[in-house]
């Protein structure tokens, strides 16, 4: 049997190692001794290990055949490039603010396959973009995606389904977008509009950096992502930008020197974290449009799906 090390236990590389285990011999590493125990309680061998130590990557990584990266963003980039030192198949759901393919050719180097920015979006919606991009002439994708608890609880209406300090890359990280065939940043929040879904309501779409790889490799000139969050959300997250709670800087207080990010990080961790009673859902909608055989052509995807109350997985981790 096949052996996969899993390096990260949070709520997708959890539900990652949960899934492959059925078909794989399966160990999942982590630092959060909690969530290796429940995935000890479900089959899965575990081992409680700091994942920010190039040795430590090593030897999780040593008897593997393939290898995850499920590690949040600020040390997945980092990671991948030692799994990839390391010569292990790789596939990659980190959401880091580098740009992987920097790494194409040290892959090649070390005869290795790496799949990056493989989840839902990016990943479902780049192999959707591509197949469309192979066959026919595409001149405009967008791209609204979002993850929210079912329960509006104020004053953020959220919860987050994967690691919170990710969640703030999204608010914080300059949005890319192609217009036109040029590639132009934006501020993240910017650009708002709403959006009506059944089953929902409305909902409001801000840019945000998710095109990633998609600016490389394929040729659309008018390309966008957009995060969905419940309305009144982008201006809370406004106002705490604006007043500095979101720079990722360090002040002296008391004495002592404190990131600020990491502080008010450790402060949403609570707020945001889902209960394993929490309802959430994902909601994706894709929308091409172009032309084939000199006729406009224009479709639509859409994606609406809720935890899995039976076997204790959000919609998120499920559908990543």
């Amino acid at each position: 049997m096949k052996r996969v090390s899993v390096l990260g236990a949070g709520m997708v590389g959890s539900a990652i190692a949960r899934d492959l285990n059925y078909d794989f011999d399966v160990t999942s590493y982590d630092m959060n001794i909690d969530n290796l125990n429940k995935l000890k309680k479900l089959g899965v061998k575990t081992v409680q290990l700091n994942l920010s130590s190039s040795i430590n990557i090593k030897e999780a990584v040593k008897n593997a055949d393939y290898v995850v990266n499920a590690t949040p963003g600020f040390m997945g980039f980092k990671t991948l490039k030692e799994i990839i030192i390391n010569k292990k198949d790789v596939i990659d759901i980190a959401f880091y603010p580098e740009n992987s393919l920097e790494l194409g050719e040290l892959a090649k180097e070390n005869g290795i396959t790496a799949i990056v920015d493989i989840g839902i979006a990016p990943g479902m919606s780049n192999f959707i973009l591509g197949y469309h991009a192979n066959i026919e002439k595409i001149n405009e994708f967008v791209c609204y995606v979002g993850g929210l608890p079912e329960i509006r609880e104020y004053p953020f209406q959220y919860k987050a389904p994967f690691s919170p300090i990710d969640v703030i890359e999204e608010y914080i990280r300059p949005a890319r977008i192609m217009e036109n065939g040029r590639l132009v940043t934006k501020p993240a929040l910017t650009d708002r509009e709403y959006i009506f879904f059944e089953n929902i309501g409305t909902l409001e779409a801000f840019n945000s950096d998710g095109l990633r790889t998609l600016i490389d490799t394929i040729n659309v000139p008018n390309m966008i992502e957009k995060t969905l969050r419940y309305p009144g959300h982008i201006e809370m997250i406004t106002n705490l930008k604006d007043m500095g709670f979101l720079d990722n800087k360090s002040i002296i207080y008391r004495g002592n020197e404190v990131n600020i990010l990491d502080f008010v990080s450790n402060i949403l961790i609570d707020k945001w974290k889902l209960s394993d009673n929490d309802i959430e859902f994902t909601i994706m909608k894709i929308v091409l449009k172009g032309e084939t055989d000199g006729k406009m052509i224009e479709y639509t995807y859409d994606l609406y799906d809720r935890t899995d109350s039976l076997n204790g997985v959000s919609s998120m981790a499920r559908t990543t």
